[in-house]
């Protein structure tokens, strides 16, 4: 609606796992180089954690376009409710690896679901791993939420499920597991001192410095053709971190506003009386 009134080729704020708009921000790329280090040294889990909205998502979309294809398959699941059961099969299924069992592909109308349970799923999983081991191939497990993982008993069945087709000797997983979720996830974690001792590494995004809110505007602005300092101003900008605290998906909801508002009043540029003003009608924490 207000992209032509701004000369933008689209909408630059909204909350949306586009990679296009990941902001290589210092707190996000060592998160990011941790990640590959774990992955591409074949540990078997890695966590990342920060407060909602601070991009972790976007993140690992970057993670995936990165990796090579020796660290396929790559999936990334939002941590549905679900027992240990249920988890064993949702992976299984994910994979394709229904019916991975020693005596070849059993394929679902031969076995059925309702002969399926979580031993024979287990065992084609492990197979998956292997054959998988075989074609040169690292897979990898990204698990978002996961700091809901711990209230339906789950971490403990993660960890076991890492021990499948390991290879103990040079200290190397078949595949990689990669927690992500909110600061309580690592709490829920270090309790598990077994999974604990499994991860690679820990990683923990922070918000974002106030230089750095104004670079992640101005990176955003940029990929749809504008810049950040011809639509906000100095005071604006300023503002903005001081009321979104550094949080991006704060940052894109009152921008995306801020625009909106500017169009309507047929600004040339926000200033900081028009966040000001934004803000106010989102004063409901819940909103922000």
């Amino acid at each position: 609606m207000y992209e032509s009134h701004w000369k933008l080729s689209r909408r630059p704020f909204e909350n949306r796992g586009d990679s296009q708009f990941y902001y290589p921000a210092e707190t996000h790329q060592a998160a990011l180089l941790k990640l590959h280090y774990a992955i591409e040294n074949r540990r078997a889990a890695a966590l990342l954690c920060g407060p909602g909205g601070m991009g972790k998502s976007l993140l690992i979309s970057a993670l995936q376009r990165q990796l090579s294809d020796t660290y396929r398959p790559i999936h990334h699941l939002v941590f549905p409710a679900m027992n240990s059961v249920q988890l064993v099969r949702y992976l299984v299924d994910q994979l394709g690896a229904v019916g991975k069992l020693d005596g070849g592909e059993l394929g679902g109308e031969k076995r059925g679901e309702a002969s399926r349970d979580m031993a024979s799923d287990i065992m084609a999983f492990e197979r998956f791993l292997r054959e998988n081991l075989e074609n040169e191939r690292h897979a990898v497990i990204v698990i978002d939420e996961a700091h809901l993982l711990e209230q339906y008993d789950l971490l403990e069945p993660l960890r076991l499920l890492l021990n499948l087709a390991a290879n103990e000797s040079e200290g190397e997983a078949a595949w990689t597991l990669v927690l992500v979720g909110q600061p309580t996830l690592l709490s829920h974690v270090e309790r598990y001192h077994a999974l604990d001792e499994r991860l690679g590494v820990k990683c923990m995004l922070n918000r974002l410095l106030p230089e750095e809110t104004t670079a992640y505007i101005q990176h955003r602005l940029r990929n749809v053709g504008a810049d950040a300092e011809e639509i906000f101003d100095c005071a604006a900008l300023e503002k903005i971190h001081a009321l979104t605290q550094g949080i991006p998906r704060r940052i894109n909801r009152l921008c995306d506003l801020a625009l909106m508002v500017g169009y309507a009043e047929d600004r040339t540029m926000v200033t900081a009386d028009v966040i000001d003003n934004v803000h106010g009608d989102l004063a409901a924490p819940s909103i922000m």
